[in-house]
């Protein structure tokens, strides 16, 4: 499998108080750890767990992902911004790898 690569989509630009939408996927097979390759032996589980979206340090939105979820998970949410910032976004796998990318917006 190539390297979870996470992908966001969040405005440049936002007013004071305006209530933005986020969007996010990350490419990974999210293997639930119950089906069997061709020689018959369990694929190991390997899914992201827990996704964690901050603004300027702040948790804005939290969410814990199962098994049942599919492969390249994509989220999407809204946040409501008073100042120019960062996001920064993190998803946590299984096997202890971290994935994150982060992403500025100007409050105008």
């Amino acid at each position: 499998m190539a390297a979870p690569k996470p992908r966001v989509k969040v405005p440049k630009k936002a007013s004071k108080g305006e209530v933005i939408t986020i969007k996010t996927l990350i490419s990974h097979p999210m293997e639930s750890g119950q089906r069997k390759d061709k020689k018959g032996e369990v694929i190991p589980r390997q899914i992201i767990n827990k996704f964690t979206c901050e603004y300027n340090g702040q948790v804005v939105f939290s969410c814990d992902l199962e098994p049942a979820v599919s492969a390249n998970p994509y989220l999407e949410f809204n946040a409501k911004v008073e100042d120019s910032g960062t996001f920064k976004f993190t998803w946590l796998d299984d096997d202890g790898s971290t994935y994150s990318t982060e992403n500025k917006l100007t409050v105008e």
